[in-house]
């Protein structure tokens, strides 16, 4: 079972605060993006895992999806999302990405955000999204950069300039990794990029499009969320894939 952090109350109290989930979608710095590399919505069966707050599974409906199935470990995130959603086309299921079962050829697109980094057996969870799809569908994910996931302390190149660098750390070494996020030991598993692109052609997937998403200047600026060295490496990877 994967580790079930948004249910701590102390994680949760921090976690509602978080800018992206007081203002929603537009909150995200990296939602123009990823929304650019959706498919058409119309008339789609979608499911949303790691589904949150309801946010994504939302705005599907409000762009024209048939129904949204949405997927998420924490019952506070899912009875929040129940308690702001009144749209009988979105169900919201407490379930573990570890171990989900979803039955076969039963939706058009599967979208998720942020929420694959807590998956440890990741090979399992894609062939499972994959058996889901119907021929022609679509998965569309967002998930932190192995590179972001592997830092080292900042230390300086040189004294004249007083720039900073953030070299990884054992980028190559695949596991867990445990970090501070409103709390202490969140948990979460490092990959590189490798092993999850050729995870996803080995599954039985084709890439339409990849992203190393990283905010500009201005949006860090923006948002008090982010701080300078959010544009020395990219935050987030957002992928793009189609089940022939």
């Amino acid at each position: 079972m994967a580790q079930n952090i948004y249910d701590n109350p102390e994680f949760f109290s921090g976690y509602t605060q978080y800018p992206r989930q007081v203002i929603g979608l537009d909150g995200a710095t990296e939602w123009p993006t990823v929304r650019a590399m959706l498919p058409p919505i119309q008339g789609k069966r979608v499911a949303d895992l790691g589904c949150g707050f309801g946010w994504a599974s939302r705005w599907m409906r409000e762009q024209g999806a048939a129904s949204v199935a949405g997927f998420d470990l924490s019952e506070k995130m899912i009875a929040r999302a129940r308690h702001d959603t009144a749209d009988p086309a979105i169900d919201y299921r407490i379930a573990d990405l570890e171990t989900l079962e979803l039955p076969e050829a039963a939706f058009d697109l599967v979208y998720s955000s942020l929420a694959f980094h807590y998956v440890k057996d990741i090979r399992r969870l894609m062939r499972t999204i994959h058996d889901a799809l119907v021929p022609g569908g679509d998965l569309v994910f967002t998930t932190e950069h192995p590179i972001y996931m592997a830092p080292a302390q900042p230390r300086w190149i040189t004294e004249e300039d007083g720039r900073k660098s953030w070299p990884v750390n054992s980028y190559s070494i695949e596991g867990e990794r445990r970090t501070e996020w409103f709390v202490k030991d969140v948990l979460k598993y490092h990959r590189t990029m490798a092993t999850t692109l050729n995870t996803l052609i080995e599954e039985g997937f084709t890439l339409r499009r990849l992203k190393e998403f990283g905010p500009t200047p201005e949006e860090v600026r923006r948002s008090p969320d982010l701080s300078e060295e959010e544009v020395e490496r990219p935050m987030m990877l957002l992928v793009a894939v189609h089940r022939p």
